[in-house]
């Protein structure tokens, strides 16, 4: 792998993280308090908001090595 695109996998990754951690954060937050069927402590929340962050690093890096391969490379080759 060279170093162009491991830096644009790495790009595509850190830019979609915030948006991708916060999607399924929301997600992860709301399928709880149905759950528990009460309001969510902060601690709660807290520790929901680091579930959400440790489960997007592979997503993300992996949806962007996939995009890479998939799609960039038959455009560049």
């Amino acid at each position: 792998m060279t170093i162009g695109k491991t830096l644009s996998i790495l790009l595509l990754a850190s830019l979609l993280f915030f948006p991708v951690a916060k999607i399924i954060w929301v997600l992860s937050a709301r399928r709880l308090h149905r759950r528990l069927k009460r309001e969510l402590t902060a601690d709660e929340v807290k520790g929901q908001l680091q579930r959400a962050r440790v489960v997007t690093i592979p997503v993300v890096l992996l949806f962007s090595y996939l995009f890479h391969h998939h799609v960039l490379s038959s455009i560049y080759g």
